[in-house]
């Protein structure tokens, strides 16, 4: 034990076996915290890396859900327009050249 008064140790040959079990304890604690840790920062990145694949695939299937209802709606477009060409073809034609002449009067500036 330390003394108050002169700050030694007043059984130096008794406490560095003590000491040194100390030491060893210690590192064999750091040794096995480190371990530890190695496992949860693996666990960690692995659950990480599940996360962002799941919500990859999540994404992946909102947007090709998506772009099939583009595709479903412009196919719907398409019968419609050609359903009112069908019905009324003059009247289309008057459109189709109404727009072409807008376009080429734009397309001169």
């Amino acid at each position: 034990m330390a003394t108050a008064a002169t700050g030694k140790t007043g059984n130096g040959a008794n406490e560095a076996p003590n000491l040194e079990a100390d030491i060893k304890q210690l590192r064999a604690d750091l040794e096995k915290l480190a371990k530890q840790m190695a496992a949860t920062s693996e666990h960690g990145y692995g659950t990480a890396k599940r996360a962002a694949a799941f919500g990859a695939e999540q994404l992946r299937a909102q947007g090709e859900a998506k772009l099939d209802e583009l595709r479903a709606s412009a196919k719907d477009i398409e019968e419609q327009i050609m359903a009112s060409v069908r019905e009324k073809p003059v009247t289309s034609l008057a459109i189709a050249a109404g727009v072409g002449f807008l376009f080429a009067l734009l397309a001169r500036r």
